[in-house]
């Protein structure tokens, strides 16, 4: 029973959030204090600036949620590669040779949503009779292949992880709106057909640190997205889905964070694009995310941006691929 007269310090309010992932219930049962109480404690130590993230007890049977924990190492990460038939980008090409050959040989490769395309079932109204968009299967072949390069080009131990996106969400969502009876059976979801890769639809680095990283598709819109990301999750949050590609940092009495929007690997003028852009002027840009760790502590995001159709630019140089 709550107990009207008992007081609990912060630090006992803080390690029961972490231990039952901000469940008031459990708390107050836990504490012996009224739920009420519980949450005018939790608003207050906000206000102060204490972080309260979900714990990995809380999570841990969560499978939206995949973590790791890196103290040394890189992790290479691409984003809205929007893959299309007979074609192979100049960031991709990048993106494979970075797998290849980058040392430290990265721990981690991660692809941040939007591998597939799904142009011909897309919700959008259609432009046109879409005479040149490729197949489901034919777009489901090239992703096959991509990845796969990836995949033997990796180090032993390498860990591959895709955080879903909304384009890739096309495949189960047509599906399930039109063949419904089909539930259960393999092939009908995505990660089916990439059997080695994790999906998910956030991935953490370090989780409950204080260099807790935090990888996935979409969180806020708006050209100031990298930077509102980073402050609404206390962590250094790297995203795609916006693909205009830019790094923002943001300081405050915890230590530093950074945002980064991840850009597009694929050409900013593809094909896939030309219709629902209007042929605006977007403001993309094509490239990808290199994170380096030391000592469990995340260095300044470096990006890895497309120069010309035979070069990108990484570190004031010019890289043939």
């Amino acid at each position: 029973m709550p107990n009207a007269n008992r007081t609990c310090s912060d630090e006992e309010i803080i390690t029961a959030h972490k231990k039952h992932g901000g469940n008031r219930i459990l708390m107050a049962r836990e504490l012996r204090i009224g739920e009420r109480q519980i949450y005018k404690r939790l608003r207050g130590l906000q206000v102060e600036g204490v972080v309260l993230p979900p714990s990995r007890a809380a999570i841990s049977y969560n499978k939206a949620v995949f973590q790791v924990d890196i103290k040394d190492g890189v992790v290479l990460i691409g984003s809205d590669a929007h893959y299309w038939p007979d074609e192979m980008t100049t960031t991709q090409r990048a993106f494979q040779y970075f797998v290849e050959n980058y040392e430290p040989r990265p721990r981690a490769v991660v692809m941040n949503g939007d591998v597939f395309d799904g142009s011909r079932i897309s919700r959008h109204p259609k432009i046109g009779f879409l005479e040149n968009a490729p197949s489901v299967k034919e777009e489901l072949e090239v992703c096959e292949r991509r990845l796969t390069e990836i995949e033997d080009a990796v180090p032993k131990g390498c860990k591959l992880v895709w955080p879903l996106g909304n384009h890739d969400l096309r495949y189960e969502s047509y599906l399930a709106a039109n063949a419904p009876e089909m539930r259960g059976v393999s092939g009908m979801h995505l990660k089916d057909r990439f059997p080695k890769w994790q999906p998910c639809w956030v991935f953490w680095i370090n989780p409950e640190t204080p260099e807790w990283i935090e990888i996935k598709h979409r969180f806020k819109g708006g050209i100031h997205a990298a930077r509102n990301n980073t402050v609404n999750t206390a962590t250094h949050t790297i995203t795609g889905h916006l693909h205009n590609m830019q790094i923002s940092r943001v300081r405050n009495r915890h230590g530093r964070r950074w945002g980064v929007d991840a850009g597009t690997m694929a050409d900013i003028d593809g094909e896939q694009f030309i219709h629902y852009t209007e042929a605006n002027n977007t403001g993309w840009e094509s490239g990808f995310v290199v994170l380096t760790i030391k000592d469990g502590r995340l260095l300044k995001p470096e990006l890895v941006i497309k120069w010309d159709e035979t070069h990108v630019e990484f570190r004031g140089q010019l890289i043939e691929v």
